[in-house]
């Protein structure tokens, strides 16, 4: 599915060619971790959900993780983006003590 336009929240959306995207499905007890790798990027996102929703619905919420996730890597750095102060600047999270 390729596509370019307006995304549900008004915003502009890059051309994204999903049918290249390879997709994992793998079981974890009572959950199922689905993995999503855009093949252009090297870029993976991983979600876990209910084998219930069905694999239709677990790719659909993995392959708009990978979207929103290429999209705000696209995006300008703004203040806005700036980590609160006392956390850590190296990207891993968490809290400088």
């Amino acid at each position: 599915m390729t596509g370019q336009g307006k995304g549900a929240l008004g915003q502009e959306e890059s051309p994204f060619d999903e049918s290249g995207v390879l997709i994992e499905f793998h079981h974890v007890g009572n959950a199922v971790k689905v993995t999503a790798v855009d093949p252009k990027s090297l870029l993976e996102v991983t979600i876990v959900g209910d084998p219930a929703a069905g694999e239709a619905a677990l790719t659909r919420a993995v392959v708009n993780k990978l979207r929103y996730v290429l999209a705000r890597r696209e995006r300008p750095k703004t203040q806005a983006d700036a980590p609160p102060p006392g956390t850590r600047r190296d990207g891993r999270g968490g809290t400088l003590v």
